[in-house]
């Protein structure tokens, strides 16, 4: 038609088309707007659902990873009947059932240093929604390069995060925010953390609208303003960021020339160096404790999550306290240690370690790979 959208596609979007400032030329934006998506999960779902319902026309989807049964509480493009298979089978038949004038590319790999640049390069702005720092610095990084705005999102139990990156529109970069990579294992993922479900449909929500805004030009994009989300106390607050000039990317004298630099080159995970490190599995875990067990078994999770589900006669010391505590725990006995997934517990493992312990094991996979053996 003569307006460059189609009779259904104005039926679609005709709650759009009323608003001044959209209309049918900001539809027509949307229409030939791109966006990359890093990853199909708990922020991912909620942002993609969102940009196809609205009309963005051509969305790419970077996620290697299968569905699991623990993904189905938060990452709502998925169902119990893709348990298993990839995500980007069950992204796509969720996004074309929303909108059939969708166009999805799809990228089943890591965003690492070495595909970042060439996967991004062709999309007009590209929206973080992954759960590590490595590849956060890595979305930072990329699109600092290629001079793209990038949507931020973050999430943590009960709170959240949320905001523009865009040093070529004035704006501060990830790196100002934070300029080193936290030490290995000190701040815990979603997975040892845990997220409650509806967190990330909040964050990924502004996501969108941020994205939707850039693409529009309409209202003022927080550049400089980081948006964070208490779910528990109902408050919403900005926190002001301003450019380092002493950023090592978009600073005044930057260091950083490329995207292959030690942040985004770190394990995604930010996994406990365990050279040293003496590990037992659940499975002979279990054998040992059918029979005639002297070792100390010591879990270093939190009480509330003890109470969900423990190993029996594990004893339970949260890693916060073990400091305190290592007067009280003998050095001539055997040591086991686990936690949920085994980050808490190898930091509690090196902790003894380094205090003169030298008969302590780490258990692999925690009680996440106790559980799934029952």
């Amino acid at each position: 038609m003569a307006s460059g959208l189609s009779k259904e596609e104005l039926l679609r979007y005709s709650r759009h088309l009323l608003i001044p400032g959209v209309g049918v030329e900001g539809q027509l934006r949307l229409k030939n707007a791109s966006v990359l998506m890093i990853g199909t999960g708990g922020l991912g779902c909620p942002a993609a659902l969102y940009l196809a319902a609205a009309g963005v026309g051509r969305l790419g989807l970077i996620d290697p990873d299968t569905v699991d049964v623990s993904n189905l509480q938060r990452q709502i493009l998925h169902g119990e009947s893709w348990i298993g298979k990839p995500k980007l089978d069950s992204a796509e038949s969720r996004l074309r059932e929303i909108n059939p004038h969708l166009q999805i590319d799809r990228h089943a790999v890591r965003f690492t240093p070495d595909n970042a640049l060439e996967l991004a390069e062709g999309y007009d702005i590209i929206l973080d929604g992954c759960d590590n720092f490595p590849t956060r610095f890595l979305s930072n990084d990329t699109a600092y390069f290629l001079k793209k705005p990038l949507i931020y999102g973050a999430i943590h139990r009960f709170e959240g995060q949320a905001t523009v990156f865009a040093p070529h529109l004035g704006g501060p970069c990830y790196r100002c925010l934070l300029p080193e990579l936290p030490p290995p294992g000190s701040v815990p993922s979603c997975n040892e953390a845990g997220v409650l479900g509806v967190l990330p449909g909040v964050i990924g929500s502004l996501q969108a609208m941020e994205a939707i805004k850039l693409i529009l030009g309409i209202g003022n994009p927080p550049l400089g303003k980081l948006t964070v989300y208490d779910a528990l106390n109902s408050n919403f607050r900005t926190i002001s960021l301003r450019r380092d000039p002493g950023c090592r990317l978009c600073g005044d004298t930057p260091e950083i020339s490329g995207v292959s630099n030690p942040e985004t080159l770190a394990p995604a995970y930010c996994d406990i160096p365990n050279d040293h490190m003496e590990t037992i599995t659940t499975a002979e875990l279990r054998t040992r404790l059918a029979g005639n067990f002297q070792a100390l078994l010591i879990d270093v999770r939190e009480p509330d999550e003890y109470a969900i589900a423990s190993i029996p006669g594990a004893v339970l010391i949260p890693l916060g306290t073990m400091q305190d505590r290592l007067g009280d725990l003998p050095k001539d006995r055997e040591i086991i240690i686990h936690c949920k997934a085994g980050g808490r517990s190898a930091r509690a493992v090196n902790l003894l370690l380094a205090n003169g312990f030298t008969n302590v094991k780490n258990v692999e996979g925690g009680i996440d790979a106790w559980l799934e053996e029952e």
